[in-house]
């Protein structure tokens, strides 16, 4: 009997090592730089991520997840890649956020965690259409997120594309949107849509903290139609939102001084 547990014991001395090996394998890819720091570019299932790697990690692997637009407006991943933070974009362009882009994310999700060993809750990045993705999967997987930062964020798909309200919309994006939930009709795509305003509960009972950066005066993605909705809903569900307005401001992104961002996803991320 000693000798079976020393045998196995000893198994376990040396397979431990291998096993914390392969959950932080290093990312390959193309290698480029990115603001001083290394850019890892390859892809899951034939769509391109890309990966922004700290010269040290923080504690836990902390990490940035943008729904669109990555590089635009940096500086808060610059400050944060100071942090320790890696920063991912999963590129899936024109699928609103729809089931096929939630199944991705899943997939992408499961490999940066489990093979590369990125922190189990991700600090999402939602900027204009970015935030139906961000959203959208979160609602899904409310416990794997650290918290959302929305930038001037699509909530609510009747609004933008779709202009069903004060918004200018887009003819050629709803049609996009309709090809992305595999549906030909506006009637149809109600049946099947999935649409941050409608799906909250589920982070408010997580307790996901929301920060949203609008301009008031934007008439591409009006925040009454969106952000404004989201607080409302949000903070009735008891969930806490975060709201900072730029007056006179269109869809305009980011924030002169970037320290309220950068401050809340470090807060809510470790």
């Amino acid at each position: 009997m000693r000798t079976s547990l020393f045998v196995f014991s000893a198994l376990l001395c040396v397979l431990q090592p291998s096993f914390r090996l392969a959950a932080d394998e290093p990312f390959a890819g193309k290698q480029s730089d990115w603001n001083g720091y290394v850019r890892y570019d390859f892809e899951i299932n034939s769509r391109p991520v890309l990966v922004v790697v700290p010269k040290e990690a923080a504690k836990g692997k902390p990490w940035v997840w943008h729904g669109e637009f990555f590089g635009h407006k940096p500086a808060p991943d610059i400050a944060l890649l100071g942090k320790g933070f890696h920063i991912v974009y999963t590129q899936i362009s024109n699928q609103f956020g729809s089931p096929t882009a939630v199944a991705h994310w899943n997939e992408v999700y499961d490999v940066l965690t489990k093979k590369h060993g990125l922190g189990p809750k991700a600090a999402l990045v939602g900027v204009s259409r970015g935030g139906l993705y961000c959203y959208n999967w979160a609602s899904q997987n409310p416990d794997k997120v650290a918290c959302i930062y929305g930038d001037a964020p699509v909530c609510d798909a009747k609004s933008w594309p779709m202009g069903k309200g004060h918004g200018i919309g887009s003819t050629v994006e709803v049609d996009r949107l309709l090809a992305a939930y595999d549906v030909k009709t506006e009637d149809e795509l109600f049946k099947v849509l999935l649409n941050p305003i409608d799906s909250l509960k589920p982070l408010a009972a997580a307790k996901v903290p929301l920060l949203h950066v609008y301009g008031d005066a934007d008439e591409v993605v009006p925040w009454d139609e969106n952000t404004k909705v989201i607080a409302d809903r949000y903070r009735e569900l008891g969930g806490e939102i975060i709201l900072i307005g730029k007056p006179g401001i269109g869809h305009v992104h980011g924030l002169d001084d970037s320290t309220p961002i950068i401050e809340f996803i470090q807060k809510h991320s470790h």
